[in-house]
């Protein structure tokens, strides 16, 4: 394991030194283009414009001002040095020049002017930019793209920087998504294996005590004990259920069979499976619904009714039958609540499906509950806890639109 994630790094080091010599090559290919002929250049097809300057014998003659920019001018040397035509020559541009003046600035500058020369039958082609325009050494370079050179570089550097990190980070979290795959499908064939552990055993038992609750020839405190013993054999088969969908939901591994939903039906249907399970025996239950009907939502029905019978549940394992529970629902704003009320649950405060676990790996609130606000997460919505008297809790969920 250890060499393959080590030829993992190295390959991830290489492609990432690739990325760079390739964005740097692109780099360089793409500011040599923006400042050459594909781009803008300070240089003048110099035979072109000399051939656009010609003599009829008397004077010069000259067709090619389009070639040259505002700011440039042109002038013509004859054989001894001296001006005999000129374009838009400044001023402190001399008229005659000697020998190593004209080998001098053909190099270099003409009074500082960056100048072009071609040599012709007839003399020498100069044509000047402004001062300062053109910077000219051993190569000439237009002022503005030197002053550019370090943004460019500096740039193209932090599109590499940027390209490898980038996949540096795509790796990374792949392969942790990957491992974290492998971790989520090993725990959930645990605890898949342990239910199905628990599960055989717990019906053998849960079938036994049915059978000793309805023999006629056993005491009543026999019996008693036996319907305990079926009602906790019951309690636990929940809490595998809970602890099996939990685990899926964390995992995201459990798919919503979104549906249109008309909550006030969907309320009435799990108040009357509640009440025919025989759940609801000794406490007075009400349900609390608005006159106007109550917006339709789109959610996933088993899921939707695992939570309002986990708290209705709640509310019956931890108070005294002669305790009132009301389950209702009501529109607030883009929200529909959903929500359950009855007696009081110590210890119980606002919580969503990111609480932190207790040291031994049950939920901070009971398993029951944590399962209500990961069904409410997955729909989008929240729960929302509150102690006092009576215990309250709500479903918030998002109306459909």
């Amino acid at each position: 394991m250890k060499l393959r994630s080590l030829l993992k790094g190295a390959m991830l080091v290489a492609v990432s030194a690739l990325l760079i010599v390739a964005v740097t090559l692109l780099g360089l290919v793409a500011f040599i283009y923006y400042n050459s002929n594909g781009g803008r250049d300070w240089n003048i097809p110099m035979e072109k414009l000399s051939s656009t300057l010609l003599w009829d014998g008397t004077a010069y003659s000259f067709t090619g001002d389009e070639l040259l920019e505002k700011d440039q001018w042109a002038i013509l040397l004859d054989q001894e040095g001296q001006v005999v035509w000129s374009l838009r020559k400044p001023d402190d541009v001399p008229e005659r020049y000697t020998v190593s003046e004209v080998a001098s600035f053909t190099r270099w500058y003409l009074s500082d002017y960056p100048v072009q020369c071609r040599v012709r039958e007839d003399g020498v082609l100069v044509v000047g930019s402004p001062k300062g325009s053109v910077w000219k050494h051993d190569i000439a370079m237009d002022t503005q793209a030197l002053l550019q050179t370090p943004i460019w570089f500096l740039g193209f550097f932090l599109l590499a920087l940027g390209s490898v990190l980038g996949l540096a980070w795509v790796v990374l979290r792949r392969w942790f998504r990957q491992e974290q795959q492998v971790r989520d499908a090993a725990r959930s064939d645990w605890i898949n294996g342990v239910s199905h552990d628990i599960r055989t055993p717990l019906s053998v038992v849960m079938g036994y005590a049915a059978q000793l609750e309805e023999a006629p020839d056993l005491a009543q405190e026999h019996k008693r004990q036996a319907s305990a013993i079926r009602a906790q054999s019951q309690m636990i088969r929940d809490l595998v259920n809970d602890l099996n969908l939990t685990m899926r939901l964390d995992c995201e591994m459990q798919a919503l069979r979104k549906e249109p939903l008309q909550p006030a039906a969907f309320l009435r249907q799990t108040a009357a499976d509640f009440l025919n399970g025989g759940m609801g025996s000794g406490f007075d239950f009400e349900i609390d619904l608005p006159d106007t009907p109550l917006p339709e939502i789109k959610a996933d029905p088993f899921l939707l009714r695992r939570a309002v019978n986990n708290l209705l549940i709640n509310c019956v394992r931890h108070n005294t039958p002669d305790c009132s529970i009301c389950l209702g629902g009501r529109e607030e704003g883009k929200e529909l609540i959903l929500w359950v009320e009855g007696g009081t649950m110590a210890g119980t405060v606002q919580m969503d499906s990111s609480q932190p676990s207790e040291p031994d790996g049950g939920a901070a609130h009971g398993t029951g509950l944590r399962l209500v606000a990961q069904i409410a997460a997955a729909h989008g919505g929240k729960a929302e806890f509150h102690n006092g008297t009576p215990y309250r809790c709500e479903l918030r969920l998002p109306v459909k639109e």
